[in-house]
């Protein structure tokens, strides 16, 4: 006989929990009402390079201190490359990652997860030390009590 072949309560906490898994989907599928004027989204508020194409004018650098505080674009990542949009001839600038911030996250990242195995390799190697020498001690008492 398996466990919990005996209890009662078993069954109706599954019909619970499948009700209360439909009752969280129906919740889920539900659409909030949207107005219609919500829904046409203007493109004259959007940057130009989200709704047409455009040519890079000057490559990605990091901004300099009166960029960083006037333009908003660099606020995110610290640097910016100026476009030029195709069909509005708008000229704009748009956030960007650098290769050099890239490479110097990506060693950052391999740094922490060196740093990581490193710890969890101690604690194996204590781990099994641990357990080696309550082997050792169970043997030891095995032969001592022949």
């Amino acid at each position: 006989m398996f466990a919990g072949a005996g209890r009662l309560g078993l069954p109706q906490s599954r019909r619970l929990c499948w009700l209360l898994c439909a009752f969280t989907l129906k919740l889920c599928q539900a659409e909030v009402p949207v107005r219609e004027e919500k829904l046409s989204v203007s493109t004259s508020n959007l940057p130009c390079w989200l709704v047409e194409e455009f040519v890079v004018a000057e490559e990605c650098a990091p901004c300099s201190n009166f960029q960083a505080k006037t333009t908003p674009e660099c606020s995110s990542t610290g640097y910016v490359e100026k476009i030029t949009c195709s069909s509005s001839k708008r000229n704009d600038f748009k956030s960007c990652r650098s290769a050099l911030m890239e490479q110097y996250l990506f060693w950052k990242f391999e740094g922490a997860v060196v740093g990581v195995a490193l710890i969890f390799a101690c604690l194996v190697i204590i781990r099994q030390r641990q357990l080696d020498r309550k082997a050792l001690e169970k043997v030891r008492k095995q032969i001592e009590s022949i």
